[in-house]
């Protein structure tokens, strides 16, 4: 039994103040594996204090100062991958192979993209006869998910470190492991004390305390949008900034004249990773009218080939791989809103509510496909957080643009065709922060953010830097 009953502040393992215990759950065997201890706003403040003190002394380091720490931090990180993916299986059931392929190395992308970037960014400019300074923020408070941990700890942790400003991270209360071994990973690399500070807590509690203390000049979260909307009304008191990572409905856009037959295959595959858990997976696939049936009989096929299982075996397909949904109450979820889909029409072809044949224990659930959904539906318009595929026909190209927007989110989306010239055609005419073409999913220095309702700020490389620096004019300065 992992006992993880301290906090990281101002340099050294503490422990917090005041205190409740929450059990730790392998979500594979739902078996108890540890406790957590989870903080109040009384350690909030402690850690706050610790950052706001060394924050005057970090942001005034050189940048020389702040790559050697980078530097520091990914030779450790990269020393500690398997032990990192362990953590990442261990706690929010990410497939073994998958944790230490993708899951793991996010953590060190990001902070090796912020690293390149720190080597060249320009942090002052003459502009007229004024001198332009782009200067630390302050203290930031972090907000993290369960889904991608390692992924969104070190993108704002990252950017962070990299443009001096000092950091209160409160990570998922539901995925612990992961976080607790990069927060030693920043120990070992001799972080200076202060500069980053971490504790568990709820939302409620530390979470709240966090949006709305008085010394943290930036709020950055990822999470729900339910979410994103209450940590923004608990920071407008103090008018701190906000930055936002929030839901999405990703439209997967299948042109006729794309490889369909491999795009649809290729796309459920992609809906299916992480278990459905990813804020940007394509969960509707939009495919031309005549091409629905043919689009269905894939479909199906992939989600049938689709084994939920043992995060901890190597299958002899990983393609076909997946793991359990990551905790309890997203299990729930995801089996009411499929049920939902059920009651209100939508066209069920495969997969369903219930655990897959043969499986009694852990929260795992089968890979389903809705057919024919039309977007005003439930199963359309809602984030569902798990292995489920909506398909939708469209008639023209016009059409397929007009449903991938007619959503209230705006994270991302994808366009498969044989013409990349229409394909950049129609990216530039969807809403949202990321379109991928032709399969291409991943740049860890391109932006990351959403439109509407999947949020504000952009993250990942040089583009996350804007969030964390205030600008500052010196009018005559060469007058």
């Amino acid at each position: 039994m992992k006992q993880l009953n301290k906090f990281y502040i101002n340099g050294e393992w503490v422990m917090p103040l005041d205190s409740q215990m929450l059990d730790i759950i392998n979500p594979a065997t739902e078996q108890v594996i540890g406790e957590l201890a989870l903080g109040s706003s009384a350690d909030v403040d402690r850690a706050v204090a610790a950052a706001t003190e060394a924050f005057k002394s970090w942001s005034l380091t050189s940048r020389k100062q702040r790559l050697e720490v980078l530097d520091r931090i990914i030779d450790i990180y990269a020393e500690r991958m398997q032990e990192m993916a362990k953590a990442i299986t261990t706690e929010m059931g990410a497939p073994s192979g998958f944790a230490l392929d993708s899951q793991a190395p996010m953590g060190i992308a990001h902070l090796q993209t912020s690293r390149d970037a720190l080597e060249t960014y320009v942090f002052e400019e003459s502009l007229g006869m004024s001198q332009i300074y782009k200067e630390p923020i302050g203290v930031c408070g972090f907000i993290t998910p369960w889904n991608w941990p390692m992924n969104q700890i070190a993108c704002k942790v990252a950017p962070a470190i990299a443009c001096g400003c000092t950091i209160v991270l409160k990570p998922s209360e539901l995925a612990p492991l992961s976080s607790q071994l990069f927060t030693q990973i920043m120990h070992d690399a001799g972080v200076p004390a202060g500069v980053y500070n971490m504790l568990n807590g709820d939302g409620p509690n530390v979470g709240a305390a966090l949006s709305s203390h008085p010394g943290i000049e930036m709020i950055s979260l990822t999470g729900s949008t339910r979410a994103g909307i209450q940590v923004t009304k608990a920071a407008a008191d103090t008018v701190k900034r906000v930055a936002l990572e929030l839901g999405g409905k990703s439209a997967n856009i299948l042109l006729p004249d794309c490889d369909f037959d491999n795009a649809v295959k290729e796309g459920v595959i992609e809906c299916f990773r992480n278990t459905g858990q990813s804020c940007n997976a394509p969960t509707r696939m939009l495919v031309p009218e005549n091409l629905h049936e043919r689009a269905v009989k894939i479909a199906i096929d992939v989600a049938n080939k689709t084994i939920p299982g043992d995060p901890t075996e190597e299958p002899a397909d990983p393609e076909y791989w997946i793991g359990p949904l990551s905790n309890k109450g997203q299990f729930n979820k995801v089996q009411s809103m499929i049920q939902m889909a059920i009651d209100e029409g939508s066209e069920l072809v495969a997969g369903g509510i219930g655990r897959p044949d043969g499986i009694e224990k852990g929260y795992f659930v089968k890979p389903t496909v809705f057919a024919n959904v039309k977007n005003n539906s439930m199963i359309a318009q809602q984030e569902i957080f798990g292995p489920v595929l909506a398909i939708l026909p469209y008639s023209n190209e016009h059409e397929a643009v007009e449903i991938a927007n007619d959503s209230p989110y705006g994270l991302a989306s994808y366009v498969q065709s044989g013409d990349i010239d229409k394909a950049r055609s129609i990216a530039r005419r969807l809403r949202t922060g990321n379109v991928f073409l032709n399969g291409n999913n991943y740049d860890p220095i391109a932006p990351f953010g959403g439109y509407k309702q999947s949020g504000n700020g952009r993250e990942w490389g040089d583009f996350a830097f804007d969030d964390f620096l205030e600008i500052k004019g010196i009018v005559g300065y060469d007058s």
